[in-house]
């Protein structure tokens, strides 16, 4: 675009000026791009630095269109001051190829920035990019970072056990869900060599990446465990003395774990996580047996308990992040809420009653956000008993 002999523009001569570098840009055409600079001309950018002649710059353009090849800029506004014209837009691209030594994200990002031209005799003779490097590195490493975690959460849904399962005498549901990408909820659920079905419910303390890792680990050293079938107060004492050994404080789990025989008699202990509670045709029952929470302290020892279950009987276990789910005004759903969803909803079937555990929690919380993870297991006899053993908490219907 030649303007006589004068570098002074219009405003009008700048924003065609601007238009026809953004087009070329967004259309790779190196060599239009290229007739707008001048043989010396000097390109200033905070991430390649300085670039002296066109040669230079032909190389600059060139790498920056291979590394991204759907580098688009929009145009936002144009302001021009005699023989310089800055004009103000956002770029954009997908990080396919990796940027300032960070791996790919293969994540789209955008930034605002400012181009500032000076021209003489219709080429430009200065080209500097003006824009917020390190707010940019961030954003490349937060999308980064949600990568990992996206992927991190992925190895944890594959890590938990099947969601739904049955057995001759026992069928089980299971979900969890996470208030960050990934959580420290985990449950499992176990065939034993011996006829027996193992279900177990843990919390780590804390949120995020560590508290992951560390129930990643829970969960397999229960599952190596429980190969040696154990009583449920020994296994949950030899996962205590496992973590102290590994010296992981401040970090702690608490965890209820039992085991349903096909006769109906089900042993729990729990590590100071929330009793699980049994729904009865006639009533409730809460497990409260057990011990200190894991990884507290070196010897700690558990108790246990053991109930006889009937036909349609089922085991709830849940992360204290269920009956501490607030809603907008603050208010706890609580434990009476739980009680009245399961009490209603005894008969449905047990994934369909599992859905409505999860459904009951949303509808009080409505909008308000998830302050911890959410995990709830349930497990149901399914044959008739010879018989039944059981008290009912005196506070219970």
């Amino acid at each position: 675009m030649q303007t006589g002999h004068s570098t002074r523009l219009t405003r009008e001569q700048a924003i065609a000026l601007a238009k026809q570098l953004v087009k070329a840009v967004n259309a790779k055409d190196l060599d239009s791009l290229l007739a707008m600079y001048a043989q010396d001309a000097v390109a200033v950018s905070p991430v390649a630095g300085e670039m002296r002649g066109i040669s230079a710059i032909a190389d600059w353009w060139t790498r920056t269109f291979a590394l991204f090849p759907d580098w688009t800029v929009d145009l936002a506004d144009v302001l021009v001051d005699g023989e310089r014209i800055a004009f103000l837009g956002k770029a954009g691209a997908t990080d396919r190829n990796g940027w300032f030594g960070l791996p790919a994200t293969g994540e789209h990002f955008d930034y605002q920035a400012m181009i500032v031209l000076t021209l003489a005799h219709g080429k430009i003779v200065r080209d500097e990019r003006i824009y917020d490097l390190s707010a940019l590195l961030q954003r490349l490493e937060k999308a980064r970072l949600d990568q990992e975690l996206k992927v991190a959460a992925e190895v944890q849904r594959g890590l938990l056990s099947q969601r739904d399962r049955s057995t001759p005498f026992c069928e089980t549901a299971g979900n969890s869900l996470p208030c960050r990408a990934i959580g420290g909820d985990f449950f499992e659920s176990i065939r034993l060599q011996s006829g027996g079905f193992g279900i177990a419910l843990g919390d780590v303390s804390g949120k995020g990446p560590g508290s992951a890792i560390l129930a990643a680990m829970i969960q397999g050293m229960l599952a190596v465990q429980l190969e040696s079938e154990t009583a449920p107060s020994a296994t949950l004492a030899h996962l205590n003395r496992s973590l102290r050994s590994r010296r992981l404080e401040p970090r702690f789990s608490t965890l209820s774990y039992g085991v349903l025989s096909p006769d109906g008699q089900f042993t729990c202990s729990n590590a100071g996580h929330n009793p699980p509670i049994i729904l009865m045709r006639d009533g409730i029952r809460r497990l409260r047996a057990g011990g200190p929470i894991l990884g507290m302290f070196p010897e700690s020892s558990f108790e246990e308990e053991t109930i006889g279950l009937a036909k349609g009987d089922t085991v709830i276990m849940f992360s204290d992040g269920l009956i501490e789910a607030r809603d907008t005004q603050d208010q706890e759903y609580g434990e009476e809420r739980l009680i009245s969803c399961l009490t209603a909803s005894r008969s449905e079937p047990i994934c369909e009653l599992l859905n409505k555990i999860f459904l009951s929690v949303q509808e009080f919380c409505e909008d308000a956000p998830q302050a911890d993870d959410i995990s709830v297991l349930l497990a149901r006899f399914t044959v008739a008993a010879p018989h039944r053993r059981f008290v009912l908490d005196a506070d219970e219907p």
